[in-house]
């Protein structure tokens, strides 16, 4: 048996297995899923998997090879409201448990976390999901945000917090996935983020956690953080000292000698180990380091990883593999076709978010089993992630006995040259979703 059919093999039987206990992923137990149907309980989780970016109509004419008794659209509509919020969920974390992540110098765990949001047809009655920049309801769209932990080493996300577009908190979808966030016996997770994730909260869930942390922030986020007393150079690595504290009152500060380390956090700001009206402090140490990236950019990084063991050219290093998770989310919605999704209604969006994030490990792992290296070429290769996505959904759409292509061999003859150096300008585009009518 090859790789590729023992993944497939893996994930099917997890879905077997929920099907055995359907009862506690239906909305109605006893009810749901209690007659045989044409989409029945197994057959809905792999369709939904196995989606691309066509109507629905479409995917089930695909789905079902175009036979006579393909089920109709009402009927996948009445199916796909049975299912619990949770069975998407709960199938990713299975899955993922088969596959234990890859660690830096056997011992760390490099976590990228981002978040990415997602477009989907228009929904009003939405309010939590949708926005309307200019005030007139034709311009509105509906968004869902998603705040990914992302493994760099073993190419695959771990977990995932999904918010509506009205209700984003990257600071606490990050804090609660540091909290849920397990890593193996004899591991450290070092969570690794960009811009826009930094805050004292953040820090302290870590801390509590056990766990390291690398956030990137701007000069005047920095300064605005832990104060103006850094050397006035480009490049530096210090260690600052802070109390966090509720309270302004310089009487209640316990150490009036270090009174230029307190930092008051008012009530407004979360932080989950001070109460709003306690006079409790709590200190912290924090590592920051300033380093160029080009001629006349610099870039600034907190973390708490320990300096003797990694000095400062190791972490720009790790922090440059955070883009990682970049091209993840860019794989995740063009080849995998979550950038179009097939609902109005939030929840079932959810559930599709949820089942692009498990085809997506899917398909890395099979990817990442295939070595595909050629020393005879000018350059290095690699494989080309997109056309070995593309295949790997192909296959995990097979279940009628069609003849599955060999993917290990596909994966290593479509291959691309490894060119260093090369950058591009980021892209800031908005993406409308396209209209049901119009998916083919």
């Amino acid at each position: 048996m090859t790789f590729s059919s023992h993944t497939k093999d893996i994930l099917f039987s997890e879905i077997n297995r929920m099907d055995l206990e359907r009862d506690n992923f239906s909305k109605r137990p006893g009810l749901d899923f209690s007659r045989n149907r044409k989409l029945g309980f197994k057959d809905l989780i792999r369709f939904q998997i196995s989606m691309q970016s066509g109507s629905v109509n479409h995917e089930l004419m695909k789905y079902f090879c175009y036979h006579k008794d393909t089920p109709t659209l009402s009927a996948f509509y009445q199916q796909r409201r049975k299912l619990s919020d949770d069975v998407f969920q709960t199938l990713f974390y299975r899955f993922n448990s088969h596959y234990p992540p890859i660690c830096y110098k056997n011992k760390f765990l490099l976590l990228a976390c981002d978040g990415s949001s997602f477009s989907f047809t228009r929904n009003p009655k939405d309010l939590d999901s949708y926005y309307d920049p200019n005030g007139r309801s034709v311009n509105g769209f509906n968004q869902i945000h998603l705040v990914a932990l992302f493994n760099l080493l073993s190419q695959r996300y771990l977990d995932a917090q999904i918010q509506p577009i009205r209700k984003k908190n990257e600071f606490l979808a990050l804090s609660n996935l540091i909290d849920r966030f397990d890593p193996p016996p004899g591991t450290s997770p070092i969570f690794i983020a960009d811009r826009g994730f930094h805050s004292y909260n953040v820090f302290a869930h870590a801390i509590e956690k056990g766990a390291y942390f690398l956030i990137r922030a701007k000069d005047i986020n920095t300064k605005r953080l832990l104060g103006n007393d850094f050397p006035d150079t480009d490049s530096f690595d210090v260690t600052v000292n802070r109390i966090l504290t509720r309270t302004q009152s310089k009487k209640k500060h316990r150490h009036p000698l270090l009174e230029d380390q307190y930092r008051y956090i008012c009530k407004a700001v979360t932080f989950s180990y001070l109460p709003d009206d306690s006079d409790a402090e709590y200190p912290i140490s924090l590592r920051v380091l300033r380093f160029p990236i080009g001629e006349d950019s610099f870039e600034n990084v907190i973390t708490n990883l320990p300096e003797k063991e990694f000095p400062a050219m190791e972490i720009k290093s790790l922090y440059g593999m955070r883009w990682g998770i970049e091209t993840s989310f860019c794989t995740l919605k063009h080849a995998l076709g979550a950038i179009n999704l097939h609902s109005k209604k939030r929840e079932m969006i959810t559930h599709e978010l949820w089942a692009r994030l498990i085809l997506f490990n899917f398909c890395s792992i099979i990817t990442a089993h295939t070595v595909s290296t050629c020393q005879k070429k000018k350059h290095v290769h690699q494989v080309n992630y997109t056309v070995a996505f593309q295949a790997c959904h192909y296959f995990i759409r097979l279940h009628n006995g069609e003849s599955p292509p060999d993917i290990e061999d596909l994966i290593r003859q479509h291959t691309l040259p490894v060119r260093p150096g090369r950058n591009y300008a980021h892209q800031h585009r908005f993406q409308i979703p396209v209209s049901f009518t119009y998916r083919f």
